[in-house]
């Protein structure tokens, strides 16, 4: 049953208590056809955009994505997760981690550059999913990506004290007060981390352009500031470091823990990367997406794997890996050195660029997120409207900034780390997925489920292989059964190569080597999401509990309504048309 409004000859559910209780009745129909109801590129492209009011201006080139792409990669964590993941796992092979890392960061990369180029609208990978997967799906993965976002950046502000802090010689408690009524985890009241979220909220609403220039200056500082430490490090190093441990009852050599260590290693360094999937938020806002996009996501994950593999040596030829500190690697290492001891201040004021640039990047991303899922009606149009001046999405940004800081103003860091990146690593594994179904599957009524098949049994198997990796005790036995499942996963890839042909290549710019690039993506970030601690999971069932709601009580009947008037309706577009004028 459907309901019209009235007012304006319109259907709408809302406009009335008693409409919408009658409404929610029809639910089950309007699930069936909306939930997996997919969109049309051209569709993303023109009319769903023109709900936004003005059109976000293109200012943005090449080098612009490869800043932002580094500053939202490159933040203070690489500065901790250097040394734990040394420390704990792989040793001085921890640079051997960061390069595999880095190779399968710019695999899922590639995944991400295909879809902005054919596709350059503000929504990433909310966009991607929506146009291959449907409705539902989108917004499951979108919704949960943002918050993981809101998050993330909540935990990265509270750092930035943290860090800033020490270096100035002012402990980490001058800037923060104890409400004792609160419970514990919740009573540490942070001022400062408020007024940085703000902060960069006011910047990102007022211009991505100018936005990108901030984002510059503050990357710029903070490769110096790391390229210093990597100085440091070669200077006051000792090569024997990297083959012999402080105590020889340790493992040594240059691979202590052997494959397994630098694997597991990769593992836990890989969530360093994240953040190049930000830029592809940004595909509306760039001068030339078939050029530029290419170039600003692949260059920042290159550069950032240069980066990252020279602070691995650095820190290696310091100290054995056995007397590393695996919260603050760099820092303790100079501590307590004759003369070295401002070498920590140094990486303090470095780290809290990186605080401030990862911010901003970051925030960029989850108000583009926002903005478009908005447009598509999932949630209020209200979220997807473009200011007039700025040409930015200030609703989305505004709203989104006041709830990070709210959260940022008295959660305490730890909490907040135990409920991040299992939506990201998430939304990566539905990328590539789509992406392998856009390329197999032909437009128009057609029989999908060969590329689902494959999909899923590949899945599977990547998830037994996880599953052995992580519970099965060390011996042959292991090692067996690892090179049963890997050997069943190629073979499954081979035999969808052979059997099932590509329906669409990409005139614009395509992934090379289909579909072992995106295979090597989903069985990465399945291997990755099996490394995740139980309160993720926690943090991803009930929040994934509460996007079903929203969805069920407001996200569908809105979808329906916008169907029912005709907002869903477009011609035909020539997207490819719309791509080479840009």
């Amino acid at each position: 049953m459907e309901v019209t409004s009235s007012s304006n000859g319109g259907h709408s559910s809302f406009s009335s208590f008693r409409v919408y209780l009658t409404s929610l009745s029809a639910t089950p129909s309007r699930l069936s056809r909306r939930a997996i109801s997919v969109s049309t590129s051209s569709d993303e492209m023109s009319r769903l955009r023109a709900l936004s009011g003005e059109h976000m201006r293109r200012t943005l080139r090449w080098y612009d994505l490869i800043g932002l792409g580094i500053g939202g990669m490159v933040g203070a964590g690489v500065f901790v997760t250097t040394g734990r993941a040394s420390r704990l796992y792989a040793g001085p092979s921890i640079v051997v981690s960061y390069a595999v890392a880095g190779l399968c960061a710019l695999l899922s990369a590639f995944c991400y550059t295909e879809f902005a180029v054919h596709l350059p609208v503000a929504g990433g990978a909310f966009s991607y999913i929506r146009v291959t997967f449907g409705e539902f799906p989108a917004f499951f993965t979108g919704a949960n990506l943002i918050m993981d976002y809101v998050m993330s950046n909540a935990a990265v502000s509270r750092s930035f004290t943290a860090y800033l802090g020490p270096a100035f010689g002012v402990s980490t408690s001058k800037w923060r007060f104890v409400v004792t009524a609160l419970p514990d985890g919740f009573n540490e009241i942070d001022p400062v981390a408020v007024l940085v979220v703000l902060a960069v909220t006011v910047v990102i609403s007022c211009s991505t352009r100018e936005s990108s220039k901030v984002n510059m200056i503050m990357t710029a500082f903070h490769i110096a500031f790391i390229v210093f430490v990597i100085v440091m490090g070669f200077l006051k190093g000792d090569s024997k470091n990297l083959i012999f441990p402080a105590k020889k009852e340790h493992p040594s050599g240059f691979f202590p823990f052997g494959a397994a260590g630098v694997f597991n290693g990769a593992a836990m360094v890989y969530l360093s990367y994240i953040g190049y999937d930000a830029v592809s938020t940004l595909a509306e806002e760039v001068e030339n997406p078939v050029k530029d996009i290419p170039v600003g996501v692949s260059g920042s994950v290159a550069i950032v794997t240069v980066l990252y593999c020279l602070m691995a040596v650095s820190m290696s030829m310091l100290l054995p890996y056995d007397l590393i500190d695996p919260e603050a690697p760099f820092s303790a290492a100079f501590r307590g050195s004759d003369g070295w001891e401002w070498v920590t201040k140094v990486v303090g004021i470095g780290a809290s660029f990186g605080i401030l640039t990862s911010l901003l990047v970051a925030m960029l991303g989850q108000a583009r997120y926002m903005c478009v899922i908005g447009r598509s009606r999932v949630v209020p149009v209200w979220f997807a409207k473009i200011h007039p001046n700025t040409s930015t999405p200030v609703n989305a940004s505004t709203f989104l900034g006041i709830f990070t800081a709210a959260l940022a103003l008295f959660t305490d860091l730890n909490v907040l780390l135990n409920l991040v990146s299992i939506g990201t690593l998430f939304v990566f594994y539905m990328v590539a997925n789509a992406l392998i179904f856009r390329r197999y599957v032909p437009v128009g009524p057609t029989k999908p489920w060969p590329t689902l098949s494959f999909l899923t049994l590949f899945s599977i198997t990547s998830l037994v292989f996880t599953l052995i990796w992580k519970l099965a005790s060390q011996g042959s036995l292991k090692a067996f059964m690892l090179g049963a499942s890997a050997v069943v996963a190629i073979a499954i890839v081979l035999i969808f190569q052979c059997v099932v042909p590509q329906a669409n290549k990409p005139e614009l710019w395509g992934v090379p080597f289909m579909p072992w690039t995106p295979c090597v993506s989903i069985f990465l970030n399945i291997f990755l999401l099996g490394s995740l601690d139980a309160p993720s999971y926690v943090r991803f069932g009930f929040f994934s509990g509460l996007i079903v709601l929203v969805y069920l009580f407001y996200g569908v009947h809105a979808t329906s309504d916008a169907e029912a008037n005709g907002s869903f309706v477009v011609k035909d577009g020539q997207v490819l048309k719309e791509l080479t004028e840009v």
